[in-house]
């Protein structure tokens, strides 16, 4: 292996192992399964899907089925809007904080208002119907509509771009998720 590389991954590994304080997830999931990596400075996917690095302590949770399913049509959405990698890396990202994957329909007491869908969008604040939000395609459309009005998008921290669309009261937590987010895409982008 050549030495400069070696060295690098292993930096990586020691930044890894030695960053941050444990912390997980604050969701309305928070109970499921959550692996915490430590934070890491640099990206190994490369500029195009993770161009800022990782920002904070990132978690991770094992994927079944129908979340993987979700995720191929958020990247197949995103695809069919015309809009790149980093733009799935963004929706991805934004729909593990929301709804860890998973095309939630209304929880009752649980459900913050009438959110719903893979994006917790909401049909009262124009989102669409409840049967629209809750349609991966659709729903991620939306989001990306929402995410090309954002000016500068593109250049600024994931958390920022996805609270813009968002307006969640949480800002900050969806930067936890940017690695897997990108890992899935890197994953799943050509297949």
């Amino acid at each position: 292996m050549n030495p400069i590389l070696r060295k690098s991954i292993l930096g990586v590994a020691g930044l890894a192992f030695t960053g941050g304080v444990f912390a997980g997830p604050v969701a309305a999931h928070a109970a499921e399964t959550t692996h915490v990596a430590k934070p890491v400075s640099v990206s190994v996917q490369g500029d195009k899907l993770i161009p800022h690095g990782v920002q904070g302590e990132q978690s991770r949770i094992d994927l079944n089925d129908e979340q993987t399913k979700n995720v191929k049509a958020i990247i197949a959405a995103t695809k069919k809007a015309g809009m790149d990698e980093r733009a799935a890396v963004v929706s991805i990202a934004t729909a593990l904080q929301e709804s860890k994957l998973e095309n939630l329909g209304h929880l009752g007491d649980r459900n913050d208002h009438d959110s719903q869908g893979l994006f917790q969008q909401r049909p009262s604040s124009g989102w669409g119907t409840v049967e629209q939000i809750t349609d991966p395609e659709y729903s991620t459309t939306a989001f990306l509509k929402g995410l090309k009005q954002v000016d500068g998008w593109q250049d600024m921290p994931l958390t920022k771009a996805a609270q813009t669309v968002q307006v969640s009261a949480y800002p900050d937590h969806y930067a936890q998720w940017e690695q897997q987010a990108a890992d899935l895409v890197a994953q799943h982008w050509n297949s």
